[in-house]
């Protein structure tokens, strides 16, 4: 594993760091506890959007987080009230024809339950677990991504999707019903087999035959072009098989973990955050994403649990050099209300070989805020998954 010369991030610090986080959720409680939070900000603003985007669990779970730290029912009691407004999405099954239910469903539902045992917020989440699995595909044996399902232009998966599956694993665990689990499982096995390119790279998503079952081949919607290296799908790369390792105790996804993580490291600039594509290197004025960065910390503390102590002795010290870089130059330490708490992310740039539509470059991104507060928890206690 390459190693760095940067400085890390200490308790104190990080302790500082969450504070000035949670002062900012609770400021934008009052624009989005009646509204959602939009995906990104526009000029370091989130606009309130309704409850319509893959992205909006992600601010109840920000809310929980910084309940957790501080203990502010007024924190709580808007978070529970949240919960109405995923209940009604999904009863209504609005804009939900794609996989993101564990990113919607997880930080805002399990864990108003975990931490609440609100039954209103469990039955919701479970409702979300049964139409994730109407996603799967039996040919292929994956969870299709997104669009009209069985489409052979959608015919596919995505690295993210790994962050989508604890809810069938917390569905199984609640409901005692193997059929979640299982579906996971499938879906991990194909996503790891086919996503990771020989160079521990990744490609953001992957094509499968729909008449034979048969690998197709993988492309990008978001990065560069289907053969570099899109960031943000890295780290859940790094992320999802920390989660993967978690859940099935496959030594076989350690190693994917290992591989996924090399590669990352390699193409880092000198401050630890990445360019939203790692073909960029230092040098050059492309956007950084400070989201991948959040998300590889958090995949770095959570493998850490379960290797021999020297290797997570690594893992720990490498998230607190990254964490130091962005508490230091890229988070919000204060500002008006509707702003972010992460600078210089990216949702998605267009470029003549992608498939997206731009949004959110150099932007607070509702993800990297999620995952920013995430880390800090992190690091600074011992945190109960809401994944």
């Amino acid at each position: 594993m390459k190693h760095f010369d940067n400085p890390v991030l200490s308790q104190q610090e990080a302790n500082a760091a969450l504070d000035a986080a949670c002062a900012i959720v609770k400021q934008n409680l009052p624009m989005f506890t009646d509204k959602c939070q939009n995906h990104s900000c526009t000029n370091g603003i989130y606009e309130p959007i309704d409850n319509v985007e893959w992205t909006t669990g992600f601010w109840p779970g920000e809310v929980w987080l910084a309940w957790e730290h501080t203990h502010d029912d007024e924190l709580k009691n808007a978070a529970l009230h949240m919960v109405d407004s995923f209940k009604e999405r999904i009863d209504k099954k609005i804009e939900v024809d794609h996989h993101d239910m564990g990113f919607l469903y997880t930080p805002s539902c399990v864990a108003a339950y975990k931490l609440t045992g609100n039954e209103k917020a469990k039955e919701t989440a479970l409702k979300a677990a049964d139409h994730l699995i109407t996603r799967f595909q039996e040919k292929g044996q994956f969870i299709q991504a997104w669009g009209a399902f069985g489409a052979k232009e959608n015919y596919r998966f995505i690295i993210d999707c790994l962050l989508n599956l604890p809810l069938l694993y917390w569905a199984s665990e609640v409901t005692g019903d193997p059929k979640y689990n299982d579906i996971a499982h499938r879906h991990i096995t194909t996503c790891l087999k086919y996503s990771i390119r020989e160079d521990g790279s990744t490609y953001h998503t992957y094509f499968m035959n729909p008449e034979t079952s048969e690998p197709s081949h993988g492309a990008t919607c978001q990065g560069y072009k289907d053969d570099s290296c899109w960031a943000r799908g890295q780290a859940w790369g790094v992320y999802g098989t920390a989660i993967s390792y978690r859940y099935t105790k496959n030594p076989e996804y350690i190693e994917k973990f290992r591989t996924v993580l090399d590669y990352y490291l390699t193409r880092l600039p000198e401050d630890l955050i990445p360019y939203w594509d790692m073909i960029f290197i230092d040098g050059n004025e492309e956007p950084r994403d400070s989201s991948s960065a959040a998300i590889v910390v958090c995949g770095l503390l959570e493998m850490a649990k379960y290797v021999e102590e020297k290797e997570a002795e690594e893992y720990r010290h490498l998230a607190a050099q990254m964490l130091k870089s962005m508490v230091d130059h890229y988070a919000v330490k204060s500002g008006p209300v509707g702003c972010g708490l992460l600078e210089h992310g990216t949702y998605a740039k267009k470029t003549p070989y992608n498939t997206c539509a731009p949004a959110g470059v150099d932007e607070c991104v509702s993800w990297g805020d999620f995952y920013y507060m995430e880390a800090l928890t992190r690091f600074v206690k011992d945190w109960q998954l809401y994944w």
